[in-house]
């Protein structure tokens, strides 16, 4: 089994002592790419010099999270413009909308989500996408500018089934974390993840954030790593009716194809 995780925030300082420890479980559990996520102007520039350290296995994208979206100014624009140019960055993000903590004001989330979407146009980029209790804004602003987009994926996607429906009306992608297992806000998505078709659903664990409740044998942790990806794709398959292996080889052809990542020696 060959599992790439599509979202996975290993800078971290959670992991500045065993990186490179976890990694090499990630490996070991069959996770053969990940993609680190970007969410501020620092984090994006670490992100990209972490994936350079181990090219062709992690990859980077470039963003502000909606969270610093009041950190946005044209510095910051022309940071992510420049990082989405260089080898190694494969999507604009992560961006979006966050009105549940509303940790930046609404307006400044709306500005911020905007100029990375005119980024991503002007680029041919794809996008990583944040939604959390912003449903109806963060779907206009996608339907105003998505014949202009190319890729977009909605990242940890936790919603309900009219929720999904609308963004695959937008030919999105979805990304399934390990929300999906916590027994107490995520099983509901089981019963609609046949929803989603095959070449649209990738798979992601957003380390060291949502790791999986289920997960047996218990861990001593509450730090998330890539290598439970592959419990992450059981509960998918057994939501669906499918083998784990068929919805690993089904979401790596994705995601590389979603991400432009070269092939796996």
């Amino acid at each position: 089994m060959e599992l790439i995780d599509i979202g996975c925030n290993l800078t971290h300082d959670s992991f500045d002592d065993d990186r490179e420890q976890v990694m090499h479980h990630a490996r070991e559990a069959g996770v053969v790419q990940m993609v680190v996520t970007g969410a501020s102007a620092e984090g994006s520039r670490k992100a990209l010099e972490l994936a350079r350290s181990f090219p062709g296995e992690l990859f980077a994208t470039a963003g502000v999270h909606p969270h610093h979206a009041s950190e946005f100014d044209d510095e910051t624009e022309a940071l992510i413009c420049d990082l989405v140019s260089r080898h190694g960055v494969v999507a604009v993000g992560e961006t979006g909308l966050d009105y549940f903590r509303d940790f930046s004001p609404r307006p400044d989330q709306r500005e911020a989500f905007e100029r990375h979407i005119e980024i991503a146009c002007a680029t041919g980029s794809p996008m990583f996408l944040h939604m959390r209790d912003a449903h109806e804004d963060f779907l206009a602003m996608l339907k105003e500018f998505r014949d202009k987009l190319s890729d977009v994926v909605v990242h940890c996607f936790t919603g309900d089934r009219p929720q999904l429906r609308d963004y695959l009306d937008l030919d999105c992608h979805i990304g399934i974390t390990g929300w999906i297992c916590d027994e107490r806000r995520g099983t509901h998505m089981q019963s609609f993840l046949a929803d989603i078709p095959e070449d649209r659903l990738m798979v992601e664990t957003d380390s060291p954030y949502l790791k999986p409740r289920d997960l047996k044998p218990k861990v001593k942790t509450r730090r998330n790593e890539p290598q439970w990806l592959p419990w992450i794709v059981n509960t998918v398959a057994n939501s669906v009716g499918k083998s784990a292996d068929e919805i690993a080889e089904q979401t790596t052809a994705t995601a590389q194809r979603f991400f432009r990542l070269p092939s796996v020696d």
